[in-house]
């Protein structure tokens, strides 16, 4: 069992190709480096996707996350980074990823960043009463 932070990430066949559905995977527990202080930095990763044709695997998704503990980055760059490499990796229908990093200096931030692919269309709202 891998016990080690990983950049790899793997996928699985998506077992509902016929139906857009959304998973959703929250993780409060995201760790990385303040690139001007070195002092880490605390935050909750919210991923939302619409897969296409593979899913991400999770205990890869894990590591992959884990990967960024020892590195000094921007929150920007950091959630611009995970989506590229899950989309390049995946290429789902649609990707959501939202970064809510903790209070650093009586100031916090959040940071969303989205993919559409290119001829996918959102399905219209469906409002319950």
């Amino acid at each position: 069992m891998t016990t080690q932070p990983s950049t790899q990430l793997e996928t699985f066949p998506n077992p509902q190709t016929e139906r857009d559905y959304t998973i959703r995977i929250h993780t409060p527990e995201f760790t990385c480096l303040c690139p001007k202080t070195g002092q880490p930095d605390f935050a909750t990763i919210t991923i939302e996707y619409i897969p296409a044709k593979t899913c991400i695997e999770l205990k890869a998704l894990k590591l992959y996350l884990w990967s960024f503990r020892e590195r000094g980055a921007f929150h920007e760059a950091i959630t611009n980074e995970m989506l590229n490499h899950i989309v390049s990796a995946i290429e789902p229908s649609f990707m959501r990823i939202r970064a809510e990093f903790n209070v650093r200096g009586g100031i916090y931030t959040t940071v969303i960043v989205e993919h559409t692919a290119k001829n996918w269309q959102a399905p219209a709202l469906v409002m319950l009463p």
